[in-house]
């Protein structure tokens, strides 16, 4: 408990964690009174698994229509969801569905997500980046992920690619938080080694981030009385740490082994709880710099999330050593010193992404040196992640931090290497 908290916190109505519950899904939805319902996912999940085809046959046994959109694609864009919104309410004509289930990784979810808001009236995303009106019908959504990461399946937003900007765009509202949430272990357990990966840093960037990020008493809220996000509390900490501890424990295992079910399932909860957290709590630099990195590169999102982590961490020593001092040791940094163990964070958290196969530095990443300003500019363009921020001068910051990623050089690493010169 901490007294000047202002917890807003919100999850899904049900939250299912249960090996094989995907069997048991139609039987809920016809439990709850649905009827017809779109399934949004992609062209892998419907032709190369069985697990589409026996969901809607399943449902249409219990009487519950399914409609399949299989069109979905990593990192959706705003033209891919306002072109499926056109395809569907052609299809569908008036019967629009009185649910729609995702299936898949953050791609797919957060397409379904935005379909919730622009299948009603057929109305183009864009409409709805300055939020969700209250008179906006919202379809109700299941979200199913195959994938333990991104946490999409719990939070209140969706995250577009706008290739008008160049950027990605968010619409954010509590109404697109799904009302079931339904996590699977056993839909993870073919994820390929890279999928693995970088949805797994991602699940630990997630929880770290929260765990930092802004207190509530202090957050932003942009006057609303029903945020998406407000700041970090005593109750997302508490889930930020349990993610931290588990991701630390079996990131690089299920990386290594994918059929080690224990650290499969480890993972899968750990993606949960930092969704617990971040949902609630918001996320800063690290989301915030690699969305600019994403705009020049179009690696994937866990990917650049993990090669600005390490020198975002490191330029919190100061503002959030107590925090970090406990990070460290979850993640086994036995060192006497507390300030040395806090220092030695990035590095273990820098060589952890070297293992998972990513690149630990925005050189390597193919970010030339040139494109480093444009970096910062689109970077602090994301101004409710930097404001959320707690450090004094983000500019100045967030300007330190892309360099020393650049050179993939830690704080301690430039300061040896300025004595040496």
């Amino acid at each position: 408990m901490r007294i000047d908290d202002c917890i807003h916190f919100c999850v899904p109505s049900r939250l299912i964690i249960e090996l094989g519950y995907r069997h048991k899904l139609p039987q809920l939805l016809q439990s709850l009174g649905y009827r017809r319902g779109l399934l949004v996912t992609d062209s892998f999940f419907a032709e190369q698994t069985p697990w589409v085809r026996d969901y809607v046959a399943e449902c249409k046994r219990l009487g519950v229509h399914v409609d399949v959109y299989a069109g979905g694609r990593p990192d959706p864009t705003t033209d891919l969801c306002d072109r499926a919104t056109t395809e569907l309410r052609g299809t569908l004509g008036v019967l629009l569905p009185d649910h729609i289930v995702s299936l898949g990784g953050g791609s797919n979810i957060d397409l379904a997500k935005a379909l919730c808001v622009t299948l009603p009236q057929g109305r183009p995303v864009r409409d709805f980046a300055a939020g969700v009106t209250s008179d906006a019908a919202v379809i109700d959504h299941i979200s199913v992920p195959t994938t333990a990461g991104t946490g999409s399946e719990l939070t209140p937003g969706t995250i577009l690619f706008d290739p008008a900007s160049g950027i990605k765009t968010a619409v954010m509202d509590n109404r697109l938080r799904p009302v079931i949430a339904v996590v699977d272990p056993e839909l993870t357990f073919t994820c390929p080694p890279k999928v693995t990966a970088e949805s797994g840093i991602d699940a630990l960037t997630h929880a770290l981030e929260s765990f930092v990020t802004l207190d509530s008493s202090q957050f932003d809220r942009g006057g609303s009385i029903d945020p998406g996000y407000s700041g970090r509390s005593s109750l997302t900490m508490l889930f930020a740490r349990e993610s931290i501890r588990l991701a630390a424990m079996y990131l690089l295992r299920c990386y290594r082994n994918g059929s080690d079910v224990e650290a499969r399932v480890g993972m899968c909860y750990a993606s949960v709880y930092a969704a617990m957290s971040y949902g609630s709590a918001g996320l800063n630099a690290v989301h915030g710099i690699a969305y600019g990195v994403a705009a020049l590169t179009h690696q994937s999102h866990g990917a650049t999330n993990a090669v600005v982590l390490p020198y975002v961490v490191d330029a919190l020593r100061e503002s959030r050593h107590t925090e970090l001092l406990e990070v460290a040791r979850l993640f086994g940094i036995d060192a006497d010193d507390d300030a040395q163990a806090v220092r030695a964070l990035p590095h273990t958290l820098r060589e952890l992404v070297g293992q998972l196969g990513i690149p630990t530095d925005l050189h390597a990443f193919g970010i030339a040196r040139t494109s480093l300003k444009d970096l910062l500019t689109d970077s602090l363009g994301v101004t409710r992640l930097a404001k959320a921020f707690p450090v004094g001068n983000i500019e100045a910051c967030y300007a330190q931090i892309i360099d020393n990623a650049w050179q993939g050089a830690l704080r301690d690493e430039k300061a040896e290497r300025l004595t040496a010169a």
